[in-house]
């Protein structure tokens, strides 16, 4: 009976639109979606309306309507009700709409504000549908605020790996636009998940913010830490010396590839130096690596003195990682995965291209990080932690 009741809506969707082509892409969405709620609450409930069984969790209790506001206009939609002790509320209406929302708040606060252009309203009217008003701007972002202030203040535990990485957005700040540093922290956690641990907007990486940033991370009750990965941001050692006084640090590889380029005095000597790099961050251990390190530094000495002595005093940062085992090293030397991570950020940013002020941002990208996080933290284990080998 489910499957008929599928392909029944499926076929009217489809009827709406072979009659009324594009403007009749609201009506079979909206067809779609209500069939699709309606089986998630009878999955919910483990029975159909009708059915009888032992097994049943509750009861249907007819449809509320509900207006969605979405791309392609306002969706009539009729929620699914449940009578009986089990909560339910259809996943679809809320799964991936945290970021379009923040997205949709962050470009009508510009409009409001008088600082857009012709081309953001044509892009709110895209992504929001319909024009905005400032009450409706403020009832929206108390909702959502609520809930993303909650998420970045949830208790944390023992989280063995710590990635930090900075990148920055453009803000109206004191009548002028400044580049805003947005401070991400990750995770991998005991059962080898990874997680986003915590975001901060601040106006630089002075040592002051990544101190404060990091302490919130600690009063959270994040603990248990063997190594945390970074770059060598500006104040960042400073202040995990101050914050996680004892903890080892590792220096992004990827990261030091890139800063050596600035000390290559030839183009034609790139290729080389990066494969000496490579050679060296990739030996099988720490003994080994600081070998090729010191054949390294003695080769480009006198050809290229301050790459040698840049060599000699950076890369060492970078060999904390042969504390772990093999296996664990490859995904734990480098913040790729906060690359990834901004990547995604940036492909949301761009759009607003300015944002009016500092919660504005930070409600965007809270966004994008709070459903990274959840996706991660229920797909399948990133890292085998072998716990009989790591450091104590």
């Amino acid at each position: 009976m489910t499957h008929a009741k599928d392909d029944s809506a499926i076929s009217l969707a489809l009827e709406q639109i072979i009659e009324n082509g594009l403007e009749g892409l609201d009506t079979a969405v909206c067809i779609l979606i209500n069939e699709a709620m309606r089986v998630e609450r009878s999955r919910a409930l483990e029975a159909e309306p009708w059915q009888r069984t032992e097994a049943r969790k509750g009861y249907a209790n007819g449809y509320k309507p509900k207006s969605v506001k979405s791309r392609i206009g306002e969706l009539a939609l009729q929620i699914p009700q449940v009578r009986g002790p089990l909560p339910f509320y259809p996943s679809c209406l809320e799964k991936g709409l945290r970021s379009e929302r923040a997205l949709s708040l962050a470009m009508a606060e510009m409009y409001i504000n008088g600082v857009s252009t012709r081309k953001v309203n044509k892009v709110l009217k895209e992504l929001c549908g319909l024009e905005v008003t400032s009450t409706q701007v403020s009832r929206a972002t108390e909702l959502l605020d609520q809930e993303l202030e909650k998420w970045r203040n949830r208790p944390l535990g023992h989280t063995p790996f710590l990635l930090l990485d900075a990148r920055y957005e453009n803000v109206r700040h004191g009548g002028s636009v400044v580049s805003c540093a947005v401070l991400i922290a990750t995770g991998i956690t005991l059962e080898g998940q990874r997680s986003v641990l915590g975001v901060s907007v601040s106006l630089s990486e002075a040592e002051t913010h990544w101190r404060q940033f990091l302490s919130s991370l600690k009063e959270r009750g994040l603990h248990g830490m063997i190594m945390i990965t970074s770059d060598d941001h500006q104040g960042l050692k400073a202040a995990l010396r101050s914050v996680f006084n004892g903890v080892r640090w590792n220096r992004c590889h990827v990261h030091l590839q890139r800063n050596a380029s600035a000390y290559v005095p030839k183009v034609a000597m790139r290729s080389a130096v990066a494969r000496d790099i490579a050679d060296i961050l990739s030996a099988p251990n720490c003994d080994e690596a600081q070998r090729l390190l010191d054949l390294a530094v003695d080769k480009y000495r006198s050809k290229a003195p301050r790459l040698s002595s840049w060599m000699e005093e950076n890369l060492p940062e970078g060999f904390t990682v042969f504390v772990l085992p093999y296996a664990m090293r490859q995904r734990l030397r480098t913040t790729n995965m906060l690359e990834r991570l901004n990547r995604e950020i940036k492909r949301r940013t761009r759009v607003a291209s300015l944002f009016p002020n500092e919660t504005s941002l930070l409600r965007l990208v809270s966004a994008i990080l709070m459903e990274t996080s959840e996706e991660w933290e229920t797909s399948k284990k990133y890292l085998t932690l072998e716990y009989d080998l790591l450091p104590n």
